[in-house]
């Protein structure tokens, strides 16, 4: 019995260390039908930084920026500038102190870096005077995304329609933009609450820009749950509007509360000129976007949890920071048991 015990404390701690940098994982030990569960939680954020005039600000440093969680200081554990590489700072600290040099481990690597862009285009009844100008507007935003590693395009009318699952083939998604039809009623949020969920499990940066025609006028879902959901899942959303849109106010209201609480943007467009260059805005956007994630220090809260980025010294008067400003712990069922934790890259 002795020995027993011994292996199994000597199984926990090996497949812990494991763990390092992965997400959950689960170690269990066959005793009566008992498991052990071990979670790693990083929380991944998107945060542009712009000055007075809206320029994007370039040339950032780790110590430039400073997040809390809930009121409690956090350390970075990774920090990347547009698409260049990603810096492990933790690896950097040791580094520093054994006088050796190392790049961030490829498995930390696959965690953080990249972007999956999924495209959600409506094809609802609203579509119909101007469709084509759409798709091509579409077609050109998917043709100039170069550095995304991975793109999705859905459609929507009433129903979700994963016309190009997440994939780099630039042909393949093209080619679900030029097959989609219109539809009827407009579901957008029943719509775009699926999308974030198929975005959540993804790593790495995780992007949703909206095409909307119209107001929804279907949806089951409210908007505030699709906006929740995607502040946990780290999911930012751009939602590009038509004048429909932006004639009502409701609709506009929800699109800019929205894309500001997941760190996105919105743009209302009264002409297919203004649709190409909310396109190309987003375009932009992310190519300058700086990647933070970090390790929660020890937090009661199992609720809602308040992030604010700010930047260090002089630089917090002169540029301004947007990205989430929270997230909820999901609830994870083990063995009958539920308990909160955080994703990888909530």
């Amino acid at each position: 019995m002795p020995g027993r015990f011994l292996a199994f404390r000597c199984f926990l701690i090996v497949g812990a260390s494991l763990l390092l940098y992965s997400g959950v994982r689960r170690l269990a030990a066959q005793d009566d039908d008992s498991a052990v569960h071990v979670v790693v939680n990083m929380v991944q954020l998107n945060v542009a930084v712009t000055d007075k005039k809206g320029d994007y600000v370039t040339g950032l440093h780790p110590e430039d920026f400073v997040i809390t969680e809930d009121g409690i200081n956090e350390k970075l554990a990774t920090f990347a500038e547009g698409d260049m590489p990603v810096r492990d700072m933790q690896a950097d600290d040791s580094n520093s102190r054994t006088g050796q040099g190392s790049d961030a481990p490829a498995t930390l690597q696959s965690l953080v870096a990249g972007a999956n862009v999924f495209v959600l285009f409506d094809s609802s009844n609203y579509m119909y005077r101007d469709f084509v100008f759409a798709e091509d507007a579409i077609a050109e935003f998917i043709r100039s995304l170069e550095t995304a590693d991975k793109i999705a395009f859905y459609s929507y009318s009433r129903d979700l329609l994963r016309s190009a699952p997440l994939t780099n083939d630039r042909t393949q998604v093209l080619h679900g933009v030029r097959s989609t039809v219109a539809g009827d009623s407009a579901a957008l949020y029943n719509a775009l609450l699926l999308t974030v969920k198929d975005a959540a499990h993804c790593t790495g940066r995780k992007i949703v820009v909206v095409f909307s025609n119209g107001p929804d006028n279907s949806s089951v879902v409210p908007p505030e749950d699709v906006a929740e959901m995607a502040q946990s899942a780290g999911v930012s959303v751009y939602i590009i509007s038509t004048q429909e849109a932006r004639i009502e106010p409701i609709s506009t209201a929800v699109f800019e509360r929205m894309t500001a609480d997941t760190g996105g943007m919105a743009y209302f467009a009264k002409s297919w000129r203004d649709e190409r260059r909310a396109f190309a805005s987003i375009q932009n956007d992310l190519a300058h976007l700086y990647s933070l994630s970090y390790y929660p220090k020890a937090n009661a809260n199992t609720g809602w949890r308040a992030i604010t980025v700010k930047l260090a010294g002089e630089k917090a008067r002169k540029y301004k920071v947007r990205t989430r400003n929270g997230y909820r712990l999901q609830p994870r069922h083990f063995g009958g048991r539920t308990t909160a934790s955080a994703d990888i890259n909530p």
